[in-house]
């Protein structure tokens, strides 16, 4: 009779746990195309690290190149090239005009994202300081890079300003998505 009586609730704790799994993962596809697209869409900036592949021209292309504080990297032949503020694709078609014609028939111009810049983290948190960006990440998971909330941690006063828009500070929670060059401050909670 004991075994009867624990079966419903069995079957009810499965249900809520099979509920609940649908339910994270219905969110985790929401949210993932938002992560992809923002960095579809992303803007190179200062300490960005590229790659710069130009097909069968090995000697014209760069493994690793840090873009400089002024937003540019040195190409071969070349020289500089301002990238600050450009997606992938416009790169591409940048330096693919600047090789036609005078170094190159056909340019095949690829450039891929070797490192994002930097994110910061400051305010109440256990270290302070720049961390490096991976895609999918959150408040969340950038307070925990930064090890954790201190003591005296606000967990809903959290600010976000975005490296291209400094005037205007957000007031985020911890899924809110964070982006190469965010600067996140986690104020202190009186209570």
């Amino acid at each position: 009779m004991l075994q009867q009586l624990n079966k419903p609730q069995s079957s009810l704790w499965q249900t809520v746990w099979c509920f609940r799994t649908i339910m994270v993962l219905l969110m985790l596809a929401i949210t993932a195309p938002s992560y992809s697209q923002a960095l579809s869409q992303y803007r190179l900036g200062a300490d960005d690290e590229i790659s710069v592949s130009v097909f069968n021209e090995p000697d014209l292309s760069l493994t690793k190149t840090r873009v400089s504080a002024n937003g540019s990297i040195s190409m071969p032949l070349i020289g500089q090239i301002v990238v600050k503020g450009l997606t992938l694709d416009e790169v591409e078609l940048k330096i693919t005009k600047l090789y036609l014609g005078d170094y190159l028939k056909k340019p095949d111009i690829t450039v891929a994202i070797v490192e994002y810049r930097q994110f910061y983290v400051n305010g109440e948190v256990n270290k302070p300081g720049g961390y490096s960006y991976r895609e999918g990440m959150t408040i969340q998971r950038a307070v925990s890079l930064a090890g954790g909330f201190t003591e005296r941690a606000s967990r809903s006063k959290i600010k976000l300003m975005r490296e291209n828009n400094s005037q205007n500070v957000n007031s985020v929670d911890l899924n809110t998505p964070v982006m190469p060059g965010d600067v996140i401050t986690v104020e202190e909670s009186f209570f």
